[in-house]
Protein backbone atom coordinates (compact mmCIF):
# COMPACT_ATOMS: atom_id res chain seq x y z
CA UNK A 1 0.00 0.00 0.00
CA UNK A 2 0.93 3.69 -0.87
CA UNK A 3 0.97 6.23 1.61
CA UNK A 4 0.72 9.10 -1.36
CA UNK A 5 -1.98 11.25 -1.51
CA UNK A 6 -5.18 9.93 -3.87
CA UNK A 7 -5.50 13.69 -5.27
CA UNK A 8 -5.56 13.20 -9.09
CA UNK A 9 -2.19 14.39 -10.60
CA UNK A 10 -1.43 16.08 -13.70
CA UNK A 11 -3.17 15.01 -16.76
CA UNK A 12 -1.13 12.72 -18.81
CA UNK A 13 -2.27 14.49 -21.93
CA UNK A 14 -0.67 18.05 -20.30
CA UNK A 15 1.92 20.02 -20.86
CA UNK A 16 5.56 19.41 -19.30
CA UNK A 17 6.01 21.96 -16.58
CA UNK A 18 8.40 24.50 -17.03
CA UNK A 19 11.52 23.74 -14.38
CA UNK A 20 11.85 26.10 -11.47
CA UNK A 21 14.84 28.16 -11.74
CA UNK A 22 17.08 27.03 -9.24
CA UNK A 23 17.72 29.67 -6.06
CA UNK A 24 21.39 30.01 -4.96
CA UNK A 25 19.84 30.84 -1.56
CA UNK A 26 18.12 27.89 -1.17
CA UNK A 27 19.33 25.62 1.63
CA UNK A 28 20.89 22.52 -0.80
CA UNK A 29 20.85 19.78 1.95
CA UNK A 30 16.78 20.17 1.95
CA UNK A 31 16.68 17.63 -0.89
CA UNK A 32 13.65 16.36 0.12
CA UNK A 33 11.46 20.30 0.30
CA UNK A 34 8.49 19.95 -2.12
CA UNK A 35 8.39 21.96 -5.33
CA UNK A 36 5.91 24.67 -4.75
CA UNK A 37 2.72 24.10 -6.51
CA UNK A 38 1.44 26.05 -9.24
CA UNK A 39 -1.50 27.51 -8.89
CA UNK A 40 -4.29 25.85 -11.24
CA UNK A 41 -6.94 27.63 -12.96
CA UNK A 42 -9.52 24.58 -14.03
CA UNK A 43 -9.10 20.98 -14.05
CA UNK A 44 -9.08 18.71 -17.75
CA UNK A 45 -10.74 15.32 -17.30
CA UNK A 46 -9.13 13.23 -20.02
CA UNK A 47 -12.23 10.79 -20.03
CA UNK A 48 -14.48 14.11 -20.17
CA UNK A 49 -13.03 15.26 -23.22
CA UNK A 50 -11.86 14.44 -26.88
CA UNK A 51 -8.78 14.92 -28.49
CA UNK A 52 -8.16 17.39 -31.30
CA UNK A 53 -7.30 15.91 -34.47
CA UNK A 54 -4.08 16.47 -35.66
CA UNK A 55 -3.26 17.54 -39.48
CA UNK A 56 -0.01 17.14 -40.41
CA UNK A 57 0.04 18.11 -43.83
CA UNK A 58 -0.97 21.68 -43.00
CA UNK A 59 1.26 24.16 -41.81
CA UNK A 60 2.37 24.73 -37.79
CA UNK A 61 -0.58 26.30 -35.92
CA UNK A 62 0.96 29.46 -33.85
CA UNK A 63 -1.63 27.66 -31.12
CA UNK A 64 0.83 26.43 -28.82
CA UNK A 65 -1.43 24.54 -27.07
CA UNK A 66 -1.92 22.75 -30.46
CA UNK A 67 2.06 22.24 -31.46
CA UNK A 68 2.11 20.53 -28.19
CA UNK A 69 -0.74 18.19 -28.30
CA UNK A 70 -1.69 17.90 -31.85
CA UNK A 71 1.09 15.34 -32.72
CA UNK A 72 0.50 12.83 -29.79
CA UNK A 73 -3.18 12.13 -31.59
CA UNK A 74 -3.54 9.62 -34.38
CA UNK A 75 -5.57 11.11 -37.29
CA UNK A 76 -7.51 7.68 -37.72
CA UNK A 77 -8.81 4.77 -36.29
CA UNK A 78 -11.76 4.30 -33.92
CA UNK A 79 -10.83 6.17 -31.02
CA UNK A 80 -10.39 9.60 -33.35
CA UNK A 81 -13.60 11.83 -32.31
CA UNK A 82 -16.00 12.05 -35.78
CA UNK A 83 -16.34 15.51 -37.01
CA UNK A 84 -19.35 17.64 -35.97
CA UNK A 85 -21.38 16.91 -38.94
CA UNK A 86 -21.47 13.00 -38.19
CA UNK A 87 -23.93 11.16 -35.78
CA UNK A 88 -20.89 12.44 -33.34
CA UNK A 89 -21.60 15.65 -33.33
CA UNK A 90 -20.03 18.53 -31.22
CA UNK A 91 -24.07 18.80 -29.50
CA UNK A 92 -23.65 15.09 -28.23
CA UNK A 93 -19.55 15.80 -26.91
CA UNK A 94 -20.58 19.35 -25.20
CA UNK A 95 -23.68 16.92 -23.65
CA UNK A 96 -21.25 13.79 -22.03
CA UNK A 97 -18.88 16.56 -21.23
CA UNK A 98 -21.62 18.68 -18.87
CA UNK A 99 -22.78 14.90 -17.91
CA UNK A 100 -19.30 14.05 -16.48
CA UNK A 101 -18.50 17.61 -15.14
CA UNK A 102 -21.19 17.24 -12.95
CA UNK A 103 -20.03 13.89 -11.81
CA UNK A 104 -16.90 14.84 -10.89
CA UNK A 105 -18.09 17.55 -8.31
CA UNK A 106 -21.35 15.19 -6.87
CA UNK A 107 -21.12 14.52 -3.32
CA UNK A 108 -19.52 11.40 -2.29
CA UNK A 109 -21.51 8.39 -2.23
CA UNK A 110 -21.57 4.77 -0.95
CA UNK A 111 -18.57 2.96 -2.47
CA UNK A 112 -19.46 0.01 -4.26
CA UNK A 113 -17.82 -3.33 -3.37
CA UNK A 114 -16.67 -4.19 -6.30
CA UNK A 115 -15.00 -1.26 -6.60
CA UNK A 116 -14.28 0.48 -3.59
CA UNK A 117 -11.27 0.96 -0.99
CA UNK A 118 -10.04 -2.67 -1.87
CA UNK A 119 -9.90 -1.59 -5.42
CA UNK A 120 -8.24 1.88 -5.03
CA UNK A 121 -5.62 0.20 -3.15
CA UNK A 122 -4.72 -1.69 -5.78
CA UNK A 123 -4.91 1.53 -8.25
CA UNK A 124 -2.83 3.10 -6.15
CA UNK A 125 -0.49 0.00 -5.72
CA UNK A 126 0.03 -0.02 -9.50
CA UNK A 127 1.23 3.25 -9.60
CA UNK A 128 -1.82 4.07 -11.72
CA UNK A 129 -2.46 8.15 -11.12
CA UNK A 130 1.16 8.94 -9.93
CA UNK A 131 2.28 11.85 -10.20
CA UNK A 132 5.86 10.25 -11.19
CA UNK A 133 4.24 8.89 -14.32
CA UNK A 134 2.41 11.25 -16.17
CA UNK A 135 1.65 9.04 -19.09
CA UNK A 136 -0.53 6.55 -17.36
CA UNK A 137 -3.88 5.98 -17.52
CA UNK A 138 -5.34 8.50 -15.15
CA UNK A 139 -8.97 8.00 -12.75
CA UNK A 140 -12.00 10.48 -13.71
CA UNK A 141 -13.01 12.55 -11.47
CA UNK A 142 -16.29 10.62 -10.65
CA UNK A 143 -14.05 7.67 -9.28
CA UNK A 144 -11.77 10.07 -7.11
CA UNK A 145 -15.16 11.29 -5.73
CA UNK A 146 -16.74 7.65 -4.88
CA UNK A 147 -18.06 6.49 -8.08
CA UNK A 148 -17.28 3.92 -10.25
CA UNK A 149 -14.85 4.59 -13.52
CA UNK A 150 -13.44 1.83 -15.94
CA UNK A 151 -9.92 3.35 -16.63
CA UNK A 152 -8.62 0.03 -19.07
CA UNK A 153 -8.31 -1.17 -22.75
CA UNK A 154 -11.70 -0.34 -24.95
CA UNK A 155 -11.90 -2.99 -27.88
CA UNK A 156 -11.88 -0.53 -30.72
CA UNK A 157 -15.63 -0.55 -32.31
CA UNK A 158 -17.04 0.42 -35.44
CA UNK A 159 -16.73 4.50 -36.35
CA UNK A 160 -19.86 6.37 -35.18
CA UNK A 161 -20.58 4.15 -32.49
CA UNK A 162 -22.46 6.22 -29.98
CA UNK A 163 -22.73 3.50 -27.19
CA UNK A 164 -19.50 4.43 -25.75
CA UNK A 165 -16.31 7.17 -26.44
CA UNK A 166 -12.79 6.00 -25.90
CA UNK A 167 -9.70 7.60 -26.10
CA UNK A 168 -6.74 6.84 -28.21
CA UNK A 169 -5.12 4.74 -25.30
CA UNK A 170 -8.22 2.94 -24.82
CA UNK A 171 -9.43 4.63 -22.06
CA UNK A 172 -13.16 4.51 -21.72
CA UNK A 173 -14.72 7.74 -21.64
CA UNK A 174 -18.51 8.06 -19.16
CA UNK A 175 -20.40 6.26 -21.07
CA UNK A 176 -23.68 8.51 -22.18
CA UNK A 177 -27.25 7.97 -20.64
CA UNK A 178 -29.08 5.59 -22.00
CA UNK A 179 -31.26 6.54 -25.03
CA UNK A 180 -34.62 4.66 -23.23
CA UNK A 181 -33.92 6.90 -20.58
CA UNK A 182 -33.59 9.86 -22.58
CA UNK A 183 -36.86 9.64 -24.74
CA UNK A 184 -38.78 8.76 -21.39
CA UNK A 185 -37.59 11.96 -20.00
CA UNK A 186 -38.64 13.75 -23.53
CA UNK A 187 -42.05 12.03 -23.40
CA UNK A 188 -42.42 13.55 -19.55
CA UNK A 189 -41.26 16.80 -20.52
CA UNK A 190 -43.85 16.75 -23.46
CA UNK A 191 -46.82 16.00 -21.51
CA UNK A 192 -46.60 18.51 -19.12
CA UNK A 193 -46.09 21.25 -21.88
CA UNK A 194 -49.02 20.24 -23.70
CA UNK A 195 -50.86 19.95 -19.93
CA UNK A 196 -49.67 23.62 -18.90
CA UNK A 197 -51.15 24.56 -22.76
CA UNK A 198 -54.16 22.83 -21.89
CA UNK A 199 -55.02 24.08 -18.82
CA UNK A 200 -54.14 27.83 -20.09
CA UNK A 201 -56.62 27.12 -23.20
CA UNK A 202 -59.35 26.26 -20.72
CA UNK A 203 -58.43 29.07 -18.77
CA UNK A 204 -58.78 31.73 -21.12
CA UNK A 205 -61.65 30.63 -22.77
CA UNK A 206 -63.73 30.34 -18.61
CA UNK A 207 -62.18 34.30 -18.34
CA UNK A 208 -63.95 35.16 -21.75
CA UNK A 209 -66.96 33.74 -21.23
CA UNK A 210 -66.98 35.69 -17.78
CA UNK A 211 -65.54 39.01 -18.75
CA UNK A 212 -67.62 39.30 -21.97
CA UNK A 213 -71.11 37.61 -19.61
CA UNK A 214 -71.79 34.90 -22.92
CA UNK A 215 -75.10 33.96 -22.39
CA UNK A 216 -74.97 30.43 -23.23
CA UNK A 217 -78.19 29.16 -21.66
CA UNK A 218 -80.57 32.27 -21.28
CA UNK A 219 -80.04 34.91 -18.45
CA UNK A 220 -76.92 35.14 -16.55
CA UNK A 221 -78.73 37.18 -13.81
CA UNK A 222 -79.83 34.79 -10.68
CA UNK A 223 -82.98 33.22 -11.12
CA UNK A 224 -85.75 33.62 -8.10
CA UNK A 225 -86.19 30.09 -7.02
CA UNK A 226 -89.75 28.07 -6.96
CA UNK A 227 -92.01 29.43 -4.21
CA UNK A 228 -89.35 32.54 -4.16
CA UNK A 229 -92.32 34.92 -4.79
CA UNK A 230 -94.88 33.77 -2.77
CA UNK A 231 -95.48 35.51 0.63
CA UNK A 232 -97.18 34.14 3.96
CA UNK A 233 -100.62 35.06 4.44
CA UNK A 234 -101.64 38.24 6.50
CA UNK A 235 -98.71 39.58 4.94
CA UNK A 236 -99.15 43.29 3.10
CA UNK A 237 -98.05 41.70 0.06
CA UNK A 238 -100.06 38.49 0.13
CA UNK A 239 -103.25 40.97 0.90
CA UNK A 240 -102.54 43.23 -1.62
CA UNK A 241 -102.08 40.17 -4.27
CA UNK A 242 -105.42 38.77 -3.12
CA UNK A 243 -107.12 42.36 -2.99
CA UNK A 244 -106.12 44.10 -6.10
CA UNK A 245 -107.79 42.10 -8.60
CA UNK A 246 -111.45 43.48 -6.99
CA UNK A 247 -110.31 47.07 -7.17
CA UNK A 248 -111.51 49.24 -10.47
CA UNK A 249 -110.95 52.71 -11.22
CA UNK A 250 -113.51 55.03 -12.10
CA UNK A 251 -113.49 57.46 -14.88
CA UNK A 252 -115.80 60.10 -15.38
CA UNK A 253 -116.25 62.24 -18.40
CA UNK A 254 -118.63 65.24 -17.85
CA UNK A 255 -118.59 67.17 -21.16
CA UNK A 256 -117.72 70.60 -20.82
CA UNK A 257 -118.02 70.48 -16.68
CA UNK A 258 -114.54 68.27 -16.78
CA UNK A 259 -113.75 64.97 -15.93
CA UNK A 260 -112.72 63.37 -12.87
CA UNK A 261 -110.90 59.96 -11.50
CA UNK A 262 -111.63 57.42 -8.26
CA UNK A 263 -111.40 54.32 -6.87
CA UNK A 264 -113.94 52.13 -6.13
CA UNK A 265 -113.78 48.02 -5.36
CA UNK A 266 -116.04 45.38 -6.11
CA UNK A 267 -119.36 44.82 -4.03
CA UNK A 268 -120.93 41.28 -5.10
CA UNK A 269 -121.19 39.01 -7.52
CA UNK A 270 -123.81 41.03 -9.57
CA UNK A 271 -121.66 43.35 -10.73
CA UNK A 272 -122.14 46.37 -8.39
CA UNK A 273 -119.15 48.40 -7.21
CA UNK A 274 -119.43 50.73 -4.22
CA UNK A 275 -117.23 54.51 -4.05
CA UNK A 276 -117.86 57.78 -3.18
CA UNK A 277 -120.74 60.06 -4.30
CA UNK A 278 -118.47 62.99 -4.89
CA UNK A 279 -116.53 60.22 -7.70
CA UNK A 280 -119.99 60.35 -9.46
CA UNK A 281 -121.23 63.25 -8.88
CA UNK A 282 -120.28 64.91 -11.96
CA UNK A 283 -120.87 62.37 -14.47
CA UNK A 284 -124.87 62.02 -13.54
CA UNK A 285 -125.30 63.54 -16.98
CA UNK A 286 -122.03 62.49 -18.32
CA UNK A 287 -120.38 59.13 -19.05
CA UNK A 288 -118.44 56.81 -16.44
CA UNK A 289 -116.31 53.70 -17.29
CA UNK A 290 -114.72 51.03 -14.86
CA UNK A 291 -111.37 49.81 -15.19
CA UNK A 292 -110.95 46.60 -14.04
CA UNK A 293 -107.32 45.25 -12.63
CA UNK A 294 -106.45 43.80 -16.07
CA UNK A 295 -107.39 46.75 -17.95
CA UNK A 296 -110.70 46.18 -19.30
CA UNK A 297 -112.94 48.70 -19.65
CA UNK A 298 -116.70 48.53 -18.71
CA UNK A 299 -119.67 51.44 -19.06
CA UNK A 300 -120.97 51.60 -15.82
CA UNK A 301 -124.58 53.02 -14.80
CA UNK A 302 -125.85 54.39 -11.53
CA UNK A 303 -127.57 52.33 -9.18
CA UNK A 304 -127.93 54.53 -6.28
CA UNK A 305 -126.01 57.41 -4.04
CA UNK A 306 -126.53 59.59 -1.55
CA UNK A 307 -124.90 63.23 -0.53
CA UNK A 308 -125.64 62.42 3.47
CA UNK A 309 -123.33 59.83 3.25
CA UNK A 310 -120.86 60.47 0.75
CA UNK A 311 -121.84 57.05 -1.00
CA UNK A 312 -123.00 55.33 -4.41
CA UNK A 313 -123.27 52.01 -5.90
CA UNK A 314 -122.34 51.52 -9.75
CA UNK A 315 -123.75 48.83 -12.03
CA UNK A 316 -121.55 47.06 -14.20
CA UNK A 317 -122.05 43.97 -16.76
CA UNK A 318 -119.55 41.26 -15.39
CA UNK A 319 -120.66 38.70 -13.20
CA UNK A 320 -117.31 37.33 -13.01
CA UNK A 321 -115.57 39.48 -10.55
CA UNK A 322 -114.44 38.48 -7.43
CA UNK A 323 -115.93 40.58 -5.23
CA UNK A 324 -113.52 42.38 -1.42
CA UNK A 325 -115.46 40.91 1.92
CA UNK A 326 -117.15 43.46 4.18
CA UNK A 327 -115.56 43.92 8.06
CA UNK A 328 -116.79 44.67 11.11
CA UNK A 329 -115.94 48.67 11.66
CA UNK A 330 -116.79 48.65 15.30
CA UNK A 331 -114.15 46.05 16.03
CA UNK A 332 -111.18 48.56 15.42
CA UNK A 333 -109.41 49.83 17.52
CA UNK A 334 -106.73 52.42 17.32
CA UNK A 335 -103.18 51.23 16.46
CA UNK A 336 -104.35 48.59 13.91
CA UNK A 337 -102.63 48.23 11.00
CA UNK A 338 -104.43 48.98 7.42
CA UNK A 339 -103.77 49.25 4.02
CA UNK A 340 -105.09 51.36 1.27
CA UNK A 341 -105.68 50.87 -2.01
CA UNK A 342 -106.84 52.97 -5.32
CA UNK A 343 -105.85 55.17 -7.88
CA UNK A 344 -104.10 58.18 -6.54
CA UNK A 345 -103.72 60.99 -9.56
CA UNK A 346 -105.34 58.65 -11.69
CA UNK A 347 -101.93 55.64 -10.86
CA UNK A 348 -104.32 53.28 -10.48
CA UNK A 349 -103.33 49.92 -8.32
CA UNK A 350 -101.86 52.16 -5.80
CA UNK A 351 -101.25 49.97 -2.47
CA UNK A 352 -100.04 52.21 1.23
CA UNK A 353 -100.01 51.07 4.68
CA UNK A 354 -100.74 53.21 7.66
CA UNK A 355 -102.36 52.37 11.33
CA UNK A 356 -105.61 53.61 12.61
CA UNK A 357 -105.08 57.21 14.37
CA UNK A 358 -108.21 57.82 15.81
CA UNK A 359 -112.14 56.79 15.59
CA UNK A 360 -115.05 58.68 15.11
CA UNK A 361 -113.71 61.59 13.90
CA UNK A 362 -116.71 63.79 12.35
CA UNK A 363 -115.66 64.97 8.57
CA UNK A 364 -117.50 66.93 6.24
CA UNK A 365 -116.56 65.08 2.55
CA UNK A 366 -117.47 66.08 -1.11
CA UNK A 367 -118.13 69.70 -1.53
CA UNK A 368 -118.59 72.15 1.40
CA UNK A 369 -121.49 72.89 0.15
CA UNK A 370 -122.99 69.37 0.40
CA UNK A 371 -124.17 68.34 4.16
CA UNK A 372 -122.46 65.35 3.77
CA UNK A 373 -121.32 64.25 7.73
CA UNK A 374 -119.25 60.94 8.56
CA UNK A 375 -117.98 59.48 11.30
CA UNK A 376 -114.21 58.85 10.09
CA UNK A 377 -111.96 56.49 10.98
CA UNK A 378 -108.62 58.25 10.66
CA UNK A 379 -105.81 56.85 9.51
CA UNK A 380 -101.98 58.05 8.76
CA UNK A 381 -101.60 55.84 5.53
CA UNK A 382 -101.19 57.59 2.21
CA UNK A 383 -104.34 58.86 0.61
CA UNK A 384 -104.23 61.83 -2.13
CA UNK A 385 -106.99 62.57 -4.79
CA UNK A 386 -108.22 59.70 -6.91
CA UNK A 387 -108.00 57.46 -3.77
CA UNK A 388 -111.70 58.05 -2.35
CA UNK A 389 -113.65 55.24 -3.13
CA UNK A 390 -111.03 52.71 -2.47
CA UNK A 391 -110.96 50.41 0.15
CA UNK A 392 -109.20 50.59 3.52
CA UNK A 393 -108.46 46.79 4.43
CA UNK A 394 -107.57 45.37 7.37
CA UNK A 395 -104.88 42.60 7.91
CA UNK A 396 -107.10 39.75 7.60
CA UNK A 397 -108.72 42.04 3.78
CA UNK A 398 -111.27 42.83 4.57
CA UNK A 399 -113.16 46.25 4.12
CA UNK A 400 -113.21 48.07 6.96
CA UNK A 401 -113.37 51.73 5.57
CA UNK A 402 -114.17 53.33 2.24
CA UNK A 403 -111.30 56.32 1.71
CA UNK A 404 -113.50 59.19 1.52
CA UNK A 405 -111.68 62.25 2.50
CA UNK A 406 -107.83 64.07 3.53
CA UNK A 407 -106.93 66.92 5.15
CA UNK A 408 -105.18 69.73 4.04
CA UNK A 409 -102.77 72.26 4.85
CA UNK A 410 -104.51 75.55 4.90
CA UNK A 411 -105.01 77.54 1.49
CA UNK A 412 -104.51 74.39 -0.84
CA UNK A 413 -106.91 73.11 -2.82
CA UNK A 414 -107.27 69.67 -4.50
CA UNK A 415 -105.25 69.92 -7.56
CA UNK A 416 -102.04 70.92 -4.87
CA UNK A 417 -102.79 69.82 -2.26
CA UNK A 418 -101.90 65.94 -1.38
CA UNK A 419 -101.05 63.49 1.78
CA UNK A 420 -99.92 65.17 4.88
CA UNK A 421 -100.92 61.95 7.27
CA UNK A 422 -104.37 62.98 7.45
CA UNK A 423 -106.90 60.20 5.71
CA UNK A 424 -110.36 59.45 6.59
CA UNK A 425 -112.69 56.56 5.91
CA UNK A 426 -116.70 55.79 5.67
CA UNK A 427 -116.62 52.85 8.63
CA UNK A 428 -118.16 49.83 7.08
CA UNK A 429 -121.08 49.32 9.45
CA UNK A 430 -122.14 52.67 7.62
CA UNK A 431 -121.05 51.80 4.49
CA UNK A 432 -123.01 47.69 4.17
CA UNK A 433 -126.01 49.32 5.34
CA UNK A 434 -125.92 52.00 3.34
CA UNK A 435 -125.40 50.33 0.09
CA UNK A 436 -127.89 47.47 0.62
CA UNK A 437 -130.27 50.30 0.74
CA UNK A 438 -129.18 52.11 -2.70
CA UNK A 439 -128.99 48.79 -4.06
CA UNK A 440 -132.67 47.71 -2.78
CA UNK A 441 -134.14 50.99 -3.61
CA UNK A 442 -132.07 53.45 -4.75
CA UNK A 443 -132.18 55.99 -2.04
CA UNK A 444 -130.67 55.86 1.25
CA UNK A 445 -132.68 56.36 4.85
CA UNK A 446 -131.01 58.99 7.72
CA UNK A 447 -131.99 58.63 10.95
CA UNK A 448 -133.09 61.64 13.63
CA UNK A 449 -134.01 63.15 16.85
CA UNK A 450 -135.75 65.81 15.33
CA UNK A 451 -134.12 68.74 16.87
CA UNK A 452 -132.40 71.86 15.53
CA UNK A 453 -129.53 72.87 16.58
CA UNK A 454 -128.15 76.43 17.14
CA UNK A 455 -124.47 76.62 15.46
CA UNK A 456 -123.76 80.27 16.90
CA UNK A 457 -123.51 77.98 20.30
CA UNK A 458 -119.71 78.32 21.74
CA UNK A 459 -120.02 76.06 24.74
CA UNK A 460 -119.09 72.86 24.78
CA UNK A 461 -121.91 70.58 23.54
CA UNK A 462 -124.59 70.92 21.11
CA UNK A 463 -127.38 73.02 22.04
CA UNK A 464 -130.62 72.94 20.91
CA UNK A 465 -132.12 76.07 19.13
CA UNK A 466 -134.74 78.01 21.39
CA UNK A 467 -136.84 78.17 19.03
CA UNK A 468 -140.51 77.02 19.62
CA UNK A 469 -140.26 74.71 16.43
CA UNK A 470 -136.89 73.74 17.38
CA UNK A 471 -138.09 70.36 18.34
CA UNK A 472 -139.81 68.57 15.66
CA UNK A 473 -143.32 67.60 17.17
CA UNK A 474 -144.27 64.21 17.20
CA UNK A 475 -140.47 63.26 16.73
CA UNK A 476 -138.49 61.20 18.87
CA UNK A 477 -136.22 63.93 20.73
CA UNK A 478 -139.91 65.33 21.63
CA UNK A 479 -141.48 61.98 22.71
CA UNK A 480 -138.34 61.85 25.07
CA UNK A 481 -138.99 65.32 26.57
CA UNK A 482 -136.36 67.75 24.84
CA UNK A 483 -136.48 70.96 25.10
CA UNK A 484 -135.51 74.24 23.13
CA UNK A 485 -132.83 76.05 24.57
CA UNK A 486 -131.10 71.90 26.11
CA UNK A 487 -127.27 71.42 25.77
CA UNK A 488 -127.09 67.81 24.54
CA UNK A 489 -123.06 66.83 26.06
CA UNK A 490 -123.67 63.16 26.00
CA UNK A 491 -124.71 60.50 23.42
CA UNK A 492 -124.64 56.71 23.93
CA UNK A 493 -122.02 57.35 26.88
CA UNK A 494 -119.50 59.25 24.94
CA UNK A 495 -119.31 63.33 25.54
CA UNK A 496 -120.13 65.67 22.83
CA UNK A 497 -118.42 68.80 22.19
CA UNK A 498 -119.35 70.11 18.77
CA UNK A 499 -122.62 70.10 17.13
CA UNK A 500 -121.11 68.39 14.12
CA UNK A 501 -120.09 65.41 16.07
CA UNK A 502 -123.99 65.13 17.42
CA UNK A 503 -125.05 64.74 13.85
CA UNK A 504 -122.49 62.18 13.10
CA UNK A 505 -123.00 59.99 16.09
CA UNK A 506 -126.39 59.98 14.95
CA UNK A 507 -126.13 59.15 11.78
CA UNK A 508 -123.85 56.04 12.08
CA UNK A 509 -126.62 54.31 14.15
CA UNK A 510 -129.56 52.79 11.97
CA UNK A 511 -133.29 53.77 11.89
CA UNK A 512 -135.13 52.12 14.94
CA UNK A 513 -131.80 52.19 17.09
CA UNK A 514 -132.94 52.86 20.86
CA UNK A 515 -130.15 55.76 22.10
CA UNK A 516 -129.94 57.33 25.38
CA UNK A 517 -129.01 61.21 26.14
CA UNK A 518 -127.16 63.07 28.04
CA UNK A 519 -128.75 66.94 28.39
CA UNK A 520 -128.08 69.97 30.41
CA UNK A 521 -131.24 71.88 31.66
CA UNK A 522 -131.14 74.93 34.05
CA UNK A 523 -127.72 73.36 35.67
CA UNK A 524 -128.73 70.02 35.66
CA UNK A 525 -128.65 66.85 33.97
CA UNK A 526 -131.15 64.73 32.70
CA UNK A 527 -130.69 61.29 31.08
CA UNK A 528 -132.99 60.67 28.05
CA UNK A 529 -134.00 57.24 26.11
CA UNK A 530 -135.43 57.40 22.15
CA UNK A 531 -135.99 55.72 19.29
CA UNK A 532 -134.36 56.47 15.67
CA UNK A 533 -136.54 57.15 13.08
CA UNK A 534 -136.01 58.41 9.50
CA UNK A 535 -135.49 61.51 8.22
CA UNK A 536 -139.10 62.57 6.71
CA UNK A 537 -137.54 64.94 4.12
CA UNK A 538 -135.38 61.90 2.75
Amino acid sequence: MSDEPTTPGPEPTAAPEPAVPHDPGAVSGDESAPTPAREQTGIIDLHDTQAIPSRRSEPESDDAWFDVFGGEHPTDGAGVPARADSAWGSDRADALAEQAHRSAYAPPAAADPATGPAAAGAAHASGAGSPADPTAPQTSGAAAAGHTAYAGPVPPGPAGDSSAGATADGTLLTAPAPAARRRGRGRLAAGIVALCLLSGVIGGVAGQLVDDRVNLGGSTLPQPGPGATQRPAGSVANIAAVALPSVVTIKVDAGSEGSATGSGFVLDTKGHVLTNNHVVEPGVNGDIEVVLSNGDTEKATIVGRDASYDLAVLKINRTDLKPLTLGASDQVVVGDQVIAVGAPLGLDQTVTTGIVSALNRPVQPGDPGEASYINAIQTDAAINPGNSGGPLLDMTGKVIGVNSAIARVPGTSGSTGGSIGLGFAIPSDQARRTADQLIATGKATHPVIGVQLNRTFSGEGAQVDDKADAVTSGGPAAKAGVKPGDVIVGFEGKRIRTPDQLIVSIRARAVGDTVSLKVQRDGKELELRMTLEADPAK
